[in-house]
C-alpha cells in the first residue's frame, strides 16, 4: 500500500505544485489516484492557508476530495492546527463530516483523548510515532493500541545516508506494535530511502510532497502524481523476485 501525503506543512512558498485549496487538493488526489495510491492523507487549509481542524475547513475538504476519489481519506490532528489540547479536542468532536482515518502525533499532549474521540466516531486512527521523541515508549503502554488502524512510524531524520538506520531504530522501539498494521515513511532527504526500506521489509509507505519536493535524482517533483509513480517503481522493484 502506498498512500499519498498531498501537502503537509508545505505552504505556497515551498511552490506551484503544493495544492492548497480544497480544489486544488481534490484535482492532485485524483491525479495521485490514477498513478497509483491507494489512500490520501492530507491537511487542511483555511482561505489564507493555515492548516485548520475547523469543521467549517475539514467537511469542505473532505467534501471535495471525495467527490473525485472514491480511496480512503485521511486528515491529521497534529498540534500545529490547535496547540491547547482541549481545544484539539473539541474541534474533532465537532466534526459532522468524517473522514476514513485521522492520524495522531502520540508524543504530543491529549494524543489519547483525540485518539479514543476519533474511535468513538468511528474514525480509524493512524497512531503517529515519530523519531526522536517519547511517542515509541507511550504507545506501548496505551490500552488503545490494539485498537487503532495502524501505526504509521515517521522518520525524522533527513540525511539520507542514516535515515535507514533511524528507521531500523524507530522499528525496534515499536516492537510488535501491538499487532497493528505499520506504515513506515520518511521526510526530506530521508524519504526515499526509507520508502525502498519500506519496500524491502514489505511494509506499507506514502510519498508525496508532505514528505519530499524531490525525485530521487534530486530534480524538483512536478505533482504528487509524479511522486506516487516514481515511489511505486522504487517500493515495487524491490518485492519483485531478483
Amino acid at each position: 500500500m502506498v498512500q499519498v501525503c498531498l501537502n503537509g506543512r508545505r505552504s505556497a512558498a515551498d511552490g506551484a505544485a503544493v495544492p492548497l485549496s480544497p480544489q486544488e487538493l481534490a484535482r492532485s488526489a485524483a491525479e495521485a489516484v490514477a498513478a497509483g495510491a491507494t489512500e490520501v492523507h492530507v491537511r487542511p487549509r483555511t482561505p489564507c492557508g493555515r492548516g485548520s481542524l475547523s469543521p467549517r475547513v475539514v467537511g469542505p475538504t473532505l467534501g471535495a476530495l471525495r467527490e473525485r476519489v472514491r480511496v480512503p481519506v485521511g486528515v491529521t490532528t497534529g498540534a500545529w492546527a490547535a496547540p491547547d489540547p482541549e481545544i484539539r479536542f473539541e474541534r474533532v468532536r465537532s466534526w459532522s463530516v468524517l473522514p476514513d482515518f485521522a492520524s495522531v502525533d502520540w508524543h504530543e499532549p491529549g494524543a489519547e483523548k483525540v485518539a479514543e474521540q476519533l474511535l468513538t466516531m468511528g474514525i480509524g486512527v493512524e497512531a503517529g510515532i515519530r523519531s526522536g521523541t517519547d511517542a515509541a515508549a507511550r504507545f506501548a503502554a496505551s490500552p488503545l493500541g490494539p485498537l487503532v488502524l495502524r501505526v504509521l512510524a515517521e522518520v525524522t531524520d533527513p540525511d539520507p545516508a542514516t535515515a535507514r538506520t533511524s528507521a531500523h531504530a524507530l522499528l525496534a522501539a515499536l516492537g510488535d506494535a501491538h499487532g497493528r498494521p505499520v506504515l513506515l515513511h520518511g521526510e526530506e532527504g530521508g524519504a526515499w530511502p526509507v520508502l525502498r526500506l519500506a519496500g524491502r521489509l514489505g511494509l506499507a509507505t506514502r510519498t508525496g510532497l508532505a514528505d519530499t519536493l524531490v525525485l530521487p535524482d534530486g530534480e524538483r517533483a512536478l505533482s504528487n502524481a509524479q511522486l506516487v509513480t516514481e515511489g511505486l517503481v522504487q517500493y515495487g522493484s524491490l518485492q519483485r523476485p531478483s
